[in-house]
């Protein structure tokens, strides 16, 4: 028998061990249940998100002294947030009462600082990413009759209120699909016993993303057949542009949801329409309908998606809306709506000298009302331009689309075999990550000095400086050197003086308070994007030969989630081009004041700061690899770009070190935002006989006339 002083030393053994951490899927779920980014959890361990990230998934785990300090990290929020009763994520504050003012879904106020209000606690149901057959539907079955068990299996406990997901597809015989694979039985036969079934009987919805913000409507995705059974039209019709058709007001549709005292939004009732009462105190009374028969799936965006069965739809749009958000409009819409539901305009304050509740600005976030920009910064049908006569010019800053001119390549380019394009994975989503905006409006200053820390526009003139004809001047989108004086935005001007060059502006636009914006939206896309990928197959680990044979088939292992894949891709598109939305209909008239600018989020400043610091990239890439390789483009096409190459694949010409491992500051393979992947090959005669032509190869090195992620 083991004596007491043997024992004691067994004990002080394992007390001498290192700390042990509780299993990676708990360590995830008590970062989720404490409202906690992996961007703030990686800058708090001094570390990055890709590590937290290993930490979560058991890929790596942490040496001393970062273990230490995150094992007493976990040990705290274990005792917080106790598996068995794990909140979504915390309240900072007490709860609001009922009585409480409503919290709006437009931004408020401006911040200089990354508020804790600003982590987004991804807190929705996982999807199973593989759908079940569809079963025969039986003569009769419970409301919430379950279908097969799905591979994956859900992670984390799905909030009671949603229990069926945030989303159905309804068809023609009353059966409506949901994301995790449920059948429920729907006995509506009008529009408004379809919303009312949604509100009071469904378990539809999704909880809010972040602590200050607000649930996500259900979505009903109606089919042909269900749209016809409902008393819609099976095709939407008329003469003005897709996107603006809607049912006339005297529609008997229309006039049943009026007749019930339900409402419908400006859009009226269209591809996506949206019904909603007026909230009683908390409680949101809206459901979001999309008809696939009226395009509400658009072809560019969700590839093949309408055309799918209802289960595959509903698979499709739910694990889109587990990883990005549920789907509010066209992708555009719902990357301009993520921002927002990421960044809340309001928390609830307390009222020091009444003591009541009020709707507090949310810190970081954009404000509650509109704001003009400065006149650069605006189109030239704004009304801040036409009515003050501006006449001073306008920020240019646009995606490369740049062509080499033929006069600069050598015989030795020319007798290469192959011209090899390579596209930028989400090059706009890199560019957005820590990239400081401004919140507040606009000052203007006259003989101010350049300052590349102070988000703004610049007016300055670097028609001086001389570059290399082989390469694209960074200064201008067409890639031509500058003519004279110019607007840029600040990344533009910063990147000249890290080139060398005197930047002396004589005047500027700059905004005082500023913050990372956009860093919530960028972090939850990028995981969508790299664990949608990683899902087909092409995960961050592959070596680059693994991972180019990966991306060669990766669309065809999955067709369902290489649609999710593409609808991200144009999430992110799509959101920043919204930032800066145009009129639209013929009948618009310049100086007038149009839809989009009643958004807190027409923003043309924060759409230029993305894409400046995005071309800037590509620049110094560019420069890199001339420096490098001695290898130069042949042609740039926002976020894909050319090169002459001895053989059919990028390996023939990346940089690599004699260790085998990609040279930094160039061109890279891989899966994640701003890593690079093939985006076409074909013989060097053909590129140039386009660039002769003045066409740009990268338009079309991928065979055709196909349109590249996001270019123009």
């Amino acid at each position: 028998m083991a004596s007491e002083e043997e024992l004691f030393a067994n004990i002080d053994a394992l007390l001498e061990e290192e700390p042990q951490l509780p299993p990676p899927a708990e360590r995830a779920r008590l970062r989720e249940a404490a409202g906690i980014t992996q961007a703030r959890l990686a800058q708090a361990l001094k570390s990055t998100v890709q590590t937290v990230k290993n930490y979560e998934n058991g890929r790596s785990e942490p040496k001393s002294p970062r273990l230490e300090a995150y094992q007493r990290l976990l040990k705290g929020w274990a005792a917080k947030y106790p598996a068995h009763s794990a909140p979504a994520a915390p309240s900072p504050v007490p709860a609001v009462p009922a009585a409480a003012p409503e919290v709006p879904e437009t931004f408020t106020g401006p911040a200089t600082s990354e508020p804790e209000s600003a982590a987004a606690a991804p807190v929705q149901a996982p999807v199973a990413p593989v759908a079940p057959e569809r079963p025969a539907r039986p003569a009769a079955r419970p409301a919430s009759s379950r279908r097969p068990t799905a591979k994956k299996a859900a992670t984390s406990a799905t909030d009671p209120r949603f229990r069926h997901g945030p989303l159905a597809v309804l068809d023609g015989d009353g059966s409506t699909y949901g994301a995790d694979g449920i059948v429920l039985d729907c006995p509506a036969t009008t529009v408004v016993e379809l919303v009312e079934w949604t509100l009071r009987e469904s378990g539809l919805g999704a909880p809010k993303l972040n602590r200050y913000g607000k649930d996500s409507d259900p979505l009903i995705v109606l089919t042909a057949a269900a749209a016809v059974k409902l008393g819609l039209p099976e095709r939407l019709e008329g003469h003005e542009q897709r996107r603006s058709l809607r049912l006339p007001e005297d529609h008997p549709v229309v006039k049943q949801v009026a007749k019930a005292k339900w409402q419908l939004t400006q859009r009226g009732f269209g591809p996506w329409a949206r019904i909603y009462r007026k909230a009683q105190g908390r409680d949101r009374q809206c459901v979001q309908l999309a008809i696939l028969s009226w395009d509400a799936l658009d072809e560019r965006s969700w590839p093949g998606v309408a055309e799918m069965e209802p289960a595959d739809i509903a698979r499709v749009l739910g694990v889109y809306a587990q990883r990005v958000i549920t789907p509010r409009g066209s992708t555009a819409v719902s990357g301009l709506e993520l921002m927002t539901a990421l960044r809340p305009p309001t928390k609830p304050e307390r009222d020091p000298e009444t003591g009541n509740w009020t709707s507090g600005h949310n810190p970081g976030s954009l404000g509650t009302e509109p704001m003009d920009p400065a006149p650069p910064e605006a189109t030239p049908e704004h009304p801040v331009v036409v009515q003050s006569g501006w006449t001073g010019g306008f920020l240019n800053e646009e995606a490369y689309q740049w062509v080499r001119s033929v006069d600069t390549l050598t015989d030795e380019e020319c007798m290469l075999p192959f011209a090899v394009g390579l596209d930028l994975n989400t090059a706009f989503l890199a560019a957005a990550a820590r990239l400081v905006v401004g919140l507040s409006a606009p000052d203007h200053f006259h003989n101010v000095k350049f300052n590349p820390k102070i988000p703004g526009s610049w007016l300055v003139d670097l028609s001086h400086i001389e570059l290399d004809p082989r390469l694209p001047s960074p200064f201008t989108p067409d890639g031509s050197r500058p003519t004279g004086p110019a607007w840029y935005q600040t990344h533009t001007l910063a990147y000249a003086q890290q080139l060398g060059y005197d930047v002396h502006p004589v005047e500027a636009y700059l905004r005082r308070e500023t913050g990372a914006y956009l860093d919530p939206w960028h972090d939850r896309l990028k995981n969508a994007y790299v664990d949608t990928l990683a899902d087909l197959g092409v995960t961050t680990d592959l070596d680059d030969r693994a991972f180019l044979a990966a991306m060669e088939h990766h669309k065809q292992a999955d067709p369902a989630l290489a649609a999710v894949l593409a609808a991200i891709k144009a999430t992110v598109k799509g959101g920043v081009g919204k930032l800066r939305e145009r009129p639209q209909g013929k009948h618009y008239k310049e100086g007038e004041r149009w839809p989009a600018l009643q958004r807190p989020t027409w923003r043309p400043d924060i759409r230029a700061a993305v894409i400046s610091k995005a071309r800037v990239n590509m620049h110094r890439k560019l420069m890199n690899m001339a420096k490098m390789t001695g290898l130069y483009p042949l042609a740039v096409l926002s976020d894909c770009v050319v090169y002459p190459s001895p053989g059919a694949s990028p390996m023939d010409f990346l940089p690599y070190a004699a260790s085998g491992k990609p040279q930094p500051g160039g061109f890279r393979l891989g899966p994640t935002p701003g890593l690079a992947k093939l985006e076409g090959v074909q013989p060097m005669l053909w590129a140039v006989d386009l660039m002769e032509k003045g066409l740009n190869p990268a338009r079309h090195i991928k065979g055709g006339d196909a349109v590249l992620d996001e270019g123009e």
